[in-house]
């Protein structure tokens, strides 16, 4: 059960001011269209970041950086020790919504108001942290910042990847430390816990008319490229039967994949076939060289294994299969999620359980410190789209369940286990 001064910090959530500053966040990289085109590191995220950085020195938070730009805005605890840290992203698709990434930064800065306005000191640090480049919709891969500060070796691979313009990251990066030079970089503290709060992006929280949901892990996932050899010939003069049909060996395949996949239970899986390249790609030539991607999500590691067997069985003489990206499934910590669920139950909020279908920043924390995640519902499912959109309800419950559970654990003694199993510890 939550204790006192986490539901008294709960109660001083303000659903005005967090949509307030949601649609200020909104006004840097708007598009007429009621989108949002802010990339990473760009200058219209720059200036997003200096007007954070001044609303939360206004708030009396240190704000701080590391060699990632990664941004942590820290209220101060009564002891220092290691934080309890919220947080996401403001870095957008090019053609996104206001919601993605920025409700989880904006709920968080929320959350550090209402402890203002509560007068409540906690135990520990609380943070807020704004990860560099999640979408990777300008620098590849996404969730870059996180990936770096979890694995700090990462990012001098990192530093060469160019955007579309031949920028570097590490040019983008060089102009972010300028422009913020006054900021100090923070020191190599582990996080207490991280929790990440997020809008779903898909429709299952809306079906089942609940406001929030307690996110149990992260789908394991797959990505494999299968080339097809066949031979170029003339589509009118060439029988049937003597054809080479790269493309007919491609259909094969893919309907070969669908039926096993078909076994599967279907409330889990994700399979989809995404990118197609025909050679030559004419109107009355057989395909001579057919090549697609296809995505495999599952949250069991033992299926995502079986999958990568049916793929290695593909593989022939004329069938080319490789795998070009490959990700375990991330369960969060379940002491934790009891945690978010103790406080849920304070706040008389409904909520469910349910597994990301997407990748966040709290893929990387999980292996760093005890993390999980909250999901409020998206009207329709609909994300990286200007008609993202969530019921300003559903907002401030969001913000008001964060609040709780960050105040609580915050407050909790100072003999904490930092070793990711011990959040018990913790609590």
């Amino acid at each position: 059960m939550a204790e006192k001064t986490a539901l008294k910090v709960a109660g001083f959530v303000s659903q005005q001011r967090l949509l307030d500053r949601l649609a200020e966040l909104a006004c840097f990289g708007a598009l007429d269209n009621g989108g949002v085109d802010r990339q990473a590191l760009s200058d219209v995220e720059l200036t997003a970041r200096a007007w954070l950085i001044e609303w939360a020195r206004a708030l009396g938070c240190t704000v701080m950086t590391d060699d990632c730009a990664n941004l942590f805005i820290r209220r101060a605890g009564r002891e220092d020790l290691p934080p309890i840290v919220t947080g996401s992203h403001i870095d957008t698709q090019p053609g996104g919504g206001n919601l993605d990434g920025c409700y989880g930064v904006m709920a968080g800065m929320e959350c550090l108001s209402a402890l203002n306005d509560a007068a409540v000191i906690t135990r520990r640090p609380i943070e807020v942290v704004v990860w560099t480049n999640e979408e990777g919709s300008r620098f590849s891969p996404g969730a870059m910042g996180s990936s770096a500060f979890v694995h700090p070796s990462r990012l001098a691979d990192y530093l060469p990847h160019q955007d579309a313009q031949g920028i570097t990251l590490a040019q983008a990066l060089s102009r972010c430390h300028q422009r913020f030079s006054g900021l100090p970089r923070r020191a190599a503290v582990p996080m207490a816990a991280f929790i990440e709060l997020h809008i779903e992006q898909g429709p299952v929280l809306q079906q089942a008319g609940l406001p929030l949901a307690l996110v149990g892990g992260i789908q394991g996932v797959r990505w494999y490229q299968v080339c097809c050899h066949g031979t170029p010939a003339h589509a009118g003069t060439t029988p049937m039967a003597d054809r080479q049909d790269a493309m007919t060996l491609a259909r094969r395949i893919m309907q070969q994949l669908e039926q096993r996949a078909a076994t599967l239970p279907a409330d889990e899986l994700r399979l989809t076939f995404g990118r197609w390249h025909v050679e030559p790609n004419a109107i009355n030539t057989i395909a001579g060289r057919v090549t697609f991607t296809l995505d495999f999500r599952h949250p069991d590691a033992a299926v995502l294994a079986r999958f990568d067997a049916w793929m290695q069985q593909l593989a022939a003489e004329n069938v080319a299969v490789a795998c070009v990206f490959s990700q375990a499934p991330v369960a969060f910590d379940p002491t934790l999620l009891d945690a978010q669920f103790a406080c849920t139950q304070a706040l008389q909020i409904e909520t469910t359980t349910l597994i990301s279908g997407a990748f966040h920043d709290a893929m990387h924390l999980a292996s760093h410190c005890p993390t999980s995640m909250f999901f409020v519902p998206s009207h329709n499912g609909i994300s990286h789209n200007p008609a993202e959109y969530t019921d300003p309800q559903y907002l401030y419950l969001g913000a008001k369940a964060l609040a709780c559970c960050l105040t609580e654990l915050a407050n909790q003694p100072t003999g904490v286990n930092h070793e990711h199993s011990h959040l018990s510890s913790l609590l």
